[in-house]
């Protein structure tokens, strides 16, 4: 598939915008495991996708950077104001959603090799098994998150025409598709 059909492929499935960043273009730093064990999100140590259980933010980056390039995309959301928590897990839901309608139909027009990952917690459980001390439900389905990678989504949102902040009274989040080859684009 071309580049443009890739973007298509995610607004087609939701996505307010989407687009293809180059693997020049994906901003890593490891100070992101040190964001993820302050626990601001509250899953830390309590999801499968997340710190510390992911694994290893400098074997994650090394595996993220054999990718060539990546379909960005984002949901935004409206909220009722800044402090409406219960508004941004709401939109976090539907963004779960979305990024799981978007690896169906990755897998449904490519066969090659893919990385997916979106924003934290992966969601889609609504009580993870990590803290039953279960083995994870869905392995095939559950997606890390961008910043267990290392992934610094203000800066990788930087250089593309998604904004990384979308208005007053808005919550945006990010996924992300990797490519470990090109497509004939």
């Amino acid at each position: 598939m071309t580049h443009e059909a890739w973007v298509r492929l995610a607004l087609d499935c939701g996505a307010k915008k989407a687009t293809i960043v180059e693997k020049n273009q994906i901003v890593l730093s490891a100070a992101f495991r040190d964001i993820c064990a302050q626990n601001g999100c509250g899953v830390y140590g309590r999801c499968w996708m997340c710190p510390p259980d992911v694994g290893d933010i400098h074997v994650l980056m090394d595996d993220l950077k054999t990718y060539t390039h990546g379909l960005w995309y984002q949901s935004i959301g409206e909220i009722e104001d800044s402090f409406d928590i219960e508004g941004m897990t709401a939109v976090g839901a539907q963004h779960a959603r979305l990024s799981q309608k978007i690896q169906a139909a990755v897998k449904a027009a490519y066969d090659g090799d893919v990385l997916h990952l979106t924003c934290g917690g992966c969601r889609l459980c609504e009580k993870c098994a990590k803290v039953t001390d279960e083995p994870c439900r869905f392995p095939e389905k559950a997606l890390p998150s961008l910043e267990a990678y290392g992934v610094d989504v203000y800066n990788t949102t930087k250089d593309t025409d998604l904004k990384y902040i979308n208005g007053q009274n808005t919550v945006t989040f990010f996924g992300m598709v990797l490519f470990r080859e090109k497509d004939n684009a």
